[in-house]
């Protein structure tokens, strides 16, 4: 999709190339040696506790902190020397403090558009369509500081894609909005994707993390300590395990015997008294397993197979919850 801008990306395969950043504040390394490389037209969730370096990351990159060292490139272009053409290049969530709060959201977007150098047909036409595809329309007409804090949130994310920008930086996009809102604003960022633009979030919430990135850096104290898909940072936790539920509790005992003997693992009873649990090493048995099962007359309710969570992962990489960190 053609962006509403003059400069184009100089290189088409990464949107962030980073190595090496480091951020100071005193004595603390706010962000001491980060290395990100985000592939254009990709969703990357950049996943860490308050205080782990994500907001003073996104910062360096977007051009608003300057490194103490190392370098970054934005599709091509250096954030220190180009930062010029970079700014063009990226929307930032959360920097579109409104012009004024007794104004309309649509008076608003119309004077945003009309900074960006949009005519004032155009504006309005803009504004009239981000609105709709926010959910704002029947706000549209409502002064800012009458909004809720999810829809100046939405109307924040609709202000930074006036320009249509090729990298949208999401800085924790959902933290505080009720169910609904997210859902709508998960909705959102794909969509975003979808019509050519590149995002890179920040998140404290394992779930949002799951659902929308192509792939995760795990930030902590500074550091990135994971980085991989989704499905890559969780088989580096472990095995899945499998789950079976027999359907008379007599029989749990035998087939308790067999899941051990054929997966050559120690598996668990749940309290639940019919459910057995077994770490799956090798998928292939599984098989071989449900036919021994048969064959000794035992018969299941359910099988289900259990991929290790995000959470899981988290805390076998950090030692701590997501939200267990310092503060910001």
């Amino acid at each position: 999709m053609k962006h509403g801008y003059s400069i184009e990306p100089k290189s088409n395969d990464l949107a962030v190339d980073a190595q090496g950043l480091v951020k100071l504040f005193g004595d603390n390394r706010a962000v001491d040696g980060v290395d990100l490389q985000v592939k254009a037209g990709s969703i990357y969730g950049v996943l860490g506790p308050n205080g782990a370096g994500k907001t003073t990351t996104i910062r360096m990159l977007a051009t608003l902190l300057r490194p103490d060292a190392g370098s970054a490139r934005i599709f091509g272009y250096d954030v220190l020397k180009d930062s010029q053409i970079v700014r063009q290049l990226i929307g930032v969530t959360g920097q579109y403090a409104s012009v004024d709060e007794s104004l309309s959201a649509t008076e608003n977007l119309v004077i945003f558009s009309r900074l960006l150098g949009l005519g004032r047909a155009e504006s309005k036409r803009k504004a009239a369509d981000l609105l709709e595809e926010f959910g704002l329309t029947e706000a549209a007409k409502r002064p800012l500081k009458n909004f809720s804090g999810g829809m100046r949130r939405r109307l924040d994310l609709a202000a930074s894609l006036i320009a249509q920008p090729p990298l949208i930086f999401l800085d924790e996009p959902t933290t505080g909005l009720d169910p609904r809102t997210r859902a709508q604003m998960w909705e959102t960022i794909r969509r975003l994707v979808k019509t050519g633009s590149t995002v890179l979030l920040t998140t404290q919430y394992l779930d949002e993390a799951d659902q929308l990135a192509d792939r995760i850096a795990v930030i902590d104290r500074g550091h990135v300590v994971a980085e991989g898909t989704v499905d890559e940072l969780k088989a580096s936790v472990g095995t899945s395990s499998l789950q079976l539920r027999v359907q008379q509790e007599a029989d749990i005992m035998e087939a308790r015997r067999i899941v051990n003997h054929m997966l050559a693992v120690q598996s668990n009873v749940s309290s639940e008294a019919t459910k057995i649990t077994a770490p799956m090493a090798d998928p292939d048995r599984v098989t071989d397993l449900l036919l021994a099962l048969r064959e000794a007359g035992i018969a299941l309710a359910e099988v289900s197979v259990q991929k290790p969570t995000l959470d899981e992962v988290f805390l076998s990489i950090t030692g701590q919850g997501v939200q267990e960190g310092a503060t910001k």
